[in-house]
């Protein structure tokens, strides 16, 4: 015992050495990475910043976008990983075009091929990509468009009358929109993509798995037993596996020449359509498809959820533009009619639309899109991105860069008489640019747009304002820290009867 201690008393000195070694080697790569980039000399081993990323993440990208300002980047370390922050709009359309295997990934997620799996539209490139995006194009259609908003008004419909009820219950109480805009939207992504292929009892299961998956994107990826980051990963695989059976229940059905009545019916119909003319299209394998729809579910669900809270938030502090969408939409709709918003007139409401494109700009849902770079890049004449690097192109900086007065919530910017949707179209990036554009960002505004109608119209609200409420916080996409707390009551003198016939 006694000859065992002293070996571990000699052996102390070597390890601490060789432990202080490796510090010292991590820290120089680390600094050899970074060159002239602004950033942290000095970062914790190992673990980098991820302390002050997970506990205050807005506070760890503004402090990023202040190091970025004198050459539009900025570097960090996390997690064992470089990073490299964008904020100048022109380095981050460089990084969107350049999405190829000799240059960047796409990952969605800083630990994203992990958590999401291999069969994943993000993660695709060249021709591939393209082939897929071409048979996914006609998800969105006018045509399923307009079948998708009937589905949506009518769960908006029954959320905002259970809202009301919520908040009449304790009147001088504020209810927090936060979780129940986040229930409409999952109910709305699962009855618009998957429709009747989803039981009540896997809508259960479903809401619970997001949950998980949800909650692990903000905790540190360790994957072991017990952790967020392992419980997000198992949940993922269930929620893919309920998909994947709604798609081979849909492809048996649009077989059998039935008329589609939600996204994946679309989908299946135009896979029948190629099969029939040649062979089975590529990436059409049921659980390639059932991937591929919890894609647009991650694409979907939380920026929407972003889009909605800020849209009441921002329509509350200027009631002018609050009070010009509603003379818009009284001259459009009204609910006494009993009749859906048609495609029409969602088209006619132009300030309406204008807002929605302004809540999008000011306040873009998802703020950083991460890549990969695959190989060194250079980034510009002085600086070159290191192979493995996480990088982090940032549309929330580009959104308050180019547009007049950037700084002001100002939807006249996207009238046809200003046009700053087409002046500025480089710094909108809110939906991405290149060939990962988001595919659904028609979907995506006629959803904000017939929620901003239908709320304003149906309901007077409050905020309850405190101090700080409108500060950003993460979780995962950006929304009010308050988590938007409201009163509501009923506006109209009665709720509209809608239907899907």
């Amino acid at each position: 015992m006694n000859s065992c201690l002293s070996f571990l008393s000699a052996l102390t000195p070597f390890l601490v050495t060789f432990f202080i070694l490796l510090l010292f080697l991590e820290q120089i790569s680390y600094l050899r990475k970074k060159r002239n980039a602004p950033g942290p000399n000095m970062v914790l081993p190992f673990l980098g910043n991820a302390i002050p990323l997970v506990t205050k993440p807005t506070r760890f990208w503004e402090l990023q976008a202040e190091l970025a300002a004198s050459v539009g980047f900025s570097a960090n370390y996390i997690i064992g990983r470089f990073i490299v922050f964008i904020r100048n709009t022109e380095l981050s359309h460089l990084i969107f075009a350049n999405v190829r295997p000799d240059a960047f990934a796409l990952v969605g997620h800083p630990f994203g091929k992990k958590l999401f799996g291999e069969h994943n539209l993000i993660y695709m490139f060249g021709q591939d990509h393209k082939d897929l995006r071409r048979q996914i194009a006609p998800n969105f259609t006018p045509r399923a468009l307009s079948t998708y908003t009937v589905l949506q008004q009518i769960i908006i419909l029954k959320h905002l009358k259970s809202w009301e009820r919520l908040s009449s219950e304790s009147p001088t109480e504020p209810i927090s929109l936060r979780l129940l805009v986040r229930e409409m939207n999952l109910e709305t992504s699962q009855t618009v993509f998957v429709g009747r292929y989803l039981s009540h009892e896997s809508r259960e299961r479903f809401r619970d798995d997001y949950n998980l998956f949800n909650t692990g994107l903000m905790k540190l990826p360790f994957d072991l037993p017990g952790f967020a980051f392992r419980n997000a990963r198992n949940a993922v695989e269930r929620l893919v596996k309920t998909l994947t059976d709604c798609a081979a229940q849909s492809k048996k059905r649009m077989s059998e020449g039935d008329e589609p009545s939600c996204l994946i019916d679309f989908w299946m119909q135009t896979v029948r359509e190629i099969a029939e003319s040649k062979t089975a299209p590529p990436h059409s394998t049921d659980v390639e498809i059932g991937s591929y729809l919890f894609d647009f579910l991650f694409a979907a669900q939380d920026a929407s959820t972003s889009s909605l809270l800020w849209a009441v938030a921002l329509l509350d502090s200027h009631p002018d533009v609050l009070l010009k969408v509603r003379e818009e939409v009284s001259s459009i709709w009204s609910p006494e009619s009993d009749a859906l918003i048609s495609a029409e007139q969602l088209r006619e409401m132009k300030y309406t639309q204008a807002v929605a494109r302004e809540v999008v700009r000011y306040r873009a849902p998802a703020t950083l899109v991460p890549h990969i770079a695959t190989e060194d890049f250079p980034l510009t004449e002085s600086y070159t991105i290191p192979k493995g690097s996480i990088v982090f192109p940032s549309v929330y900086e580009s959104s308050f860069q180019g547009f007049t007065e950037a700084d002001r919530f100002d939807p006249e910017r996207f009238s046809e008489e200003r046009q700053e949707d087409m002046i500025f179209k480089r710094n909108y990036l809110a939906f991405g640019a290149g060939p990962h554009q988001c595919v659904g960002q028609r979907y995506a505004l006629n959803h904000l747009v017939l929620f901003i109608a239908m709320f304003v119209t149906l309901l007077d609200f409050k905020r309850h304002r405190t101090d700080g409420c409108d500060e950003i916080m993460y979780c995962p996409t950006i929304c009010p820290k308050d988590g938007c707390k409201v009163f509501l009551s009923r506006r109209c003198p009665r709720y509209p009867n809608l239907s899907q016939n």
